[in-house]
């Protein structure tokens, strides 16, 4: 195969040097892969309006989440199992990040603890962001211990996942018996060495019963902001600032839990429009995979976005050097769409950019052509 030029170039490669089973525990969805698929083809439903004879010598990507200055919009999400793309696993993947000054989100069933991952990050930049993504467990003397040693590390936000009260069915995983291999250690449960090994499957301690009320006692046990990731729903997002989170992911769990739920495009607006009037900051994840969707996001109220399994490709592609490709591509399209749209900064890209693709047909019955 030529060079990667595009995200989905990463995934062709991927599929190559990884594993089979290991390539379709990253790349599966739910059921019958709709809300999978919809993740991407939402974006392909909005039109871009681009103004033209603006002065675009100089593009600025920078922003801030809850306060923190980054370099780019385009932020790396919790993924779990790492080491399955690379032997580095996320000592790789946050190394990367931290060299693009974007944030990092390490998720709760990384393979190395949180620890080393933010050592790791400190070499590249000491003043690099990164967040951590928690399950409540049964017992909340765990998730507590968890929050404390975030703290500790000097994680800047603790992204409580709330779509997660059992597993969602991922019929290709079962129809190939899938199971982590030995190797395979979650190294925020004591160490990369000596945690939970692989029978000690995901969601097999979370908590079923989680409500509001958790993140209600979550913000009473730390100073740390909370971010709730998981809401598709507006009702939800205003409980949820009722409750006191103080950012939303708005996400599907990259369609790997309730198939025919929203693409995550699709139900960003309604979840901009509950928390309007508030200082909760929005963010989107699932199906981005281009600069042109980013900037749709953007447009429709999102702070920032969060990229999962293109990261994961680029760490199977070649290690950190692949993650920073995959960062590096995207964050060029973005560039080039902002250029071409006639945005010169991320605070001025503003909804009346983008429309929803009307087919011509209905256009021309409706009388307006």
């Amino acid at each position: 195969m030529s060079k990667p030029v595009c995200l989905d170039d990463y995934e062709a490669y991927a599929r190559q040097k990884m594993e089979a089973p290991h390539f379709g525990f990253f790349c599966t969805g739910a059921e019958d892969e709709v809300t999978l698929r919809r993740n991407k083809e939402a974006y392909n439903e909005l039109i871009i309006r681009p103004r033209v004879m603006v002065n675009v010598k100089d593009i600025d990507l920078s922003t801030s989440i809850l306060g923190q200055p980054i370099k780019t919009p385009i932020c790396i999400a919790p993924t779990s199992n790492h080491r399955l793309a690379h032997p580095e696993a996320e000592k790789a993947t946050v190394r990367a990040s931290a060299a693009h000054g974007t944030c990092f989100c390490l998720s709760s069933y990384s393979n190395c603890g949180m620890e080393t991952v933010m050592n790791e990050a400190t070499k590249v930049d000491p003043n690099s962001l990164q967040w951590f993504q928690l399950y409540v467990d049964r017992d909340r003397k765990v998730t507590e211990q968890m929050v404390r040693r975030c703290e500790k590390a000097g994680f800047k936000a603790i992204v409580l996942t709330v779509d997660l009260p059992t597993l969602g069915r991922r019929l290709t995983e079962e129809r190939a018996g899938f199971k982590l291999p030995d190797f395979i250690r979650f190294g925020n449960f004591q160490d990369e060495h000596s945690g939970r090994g692989p029978n000690r499957h995901f969601g097999y301690d979370v908590d079923a019963s989680l409500n509001w009320k958790d993140v209600a006692w979550l913000k009473s046990i730390t100073k740390l902001p909370i971010v709730v990731k998981g809401v598709l729903r507006g009702d939800d997002a205003a409980l949820a600032v009722k409750h006191g989170a103080q950012g939303i992911i708005v996400s599907n769990h990259g369609g790997r839990q309730l198939d025919h739920s929203p693409a995550s495009i699709e139900a960003l607006p309604e979840i901009i429009e509950a928390v309007r009037g508030t200082s909760v900051e929005v963010y989107v994840d699932g199906g981005i995979r281009h600069g042109s969707d980013v900037f749709k996001a953007l447009a429709l109220g999102a702070r920032a976005v969060f990229l999962g399994r293109p990261i994961i490709y680029g760490l199977a592609y070649n290690g950190e050097d692949g993650v920073k490709q995959v960062l590096s591509q995207i964050n060029k399209d973005l560039t080039t769409t902002m250029t071409l749209a006639g945005c010169t900064s991320i605070d001025k890209i503003t909804r009346d950019y983008v429309a929803p693709r009307i087919p011509l047909s209905v256009r021309l019955l409706a009388g307006k052509l």
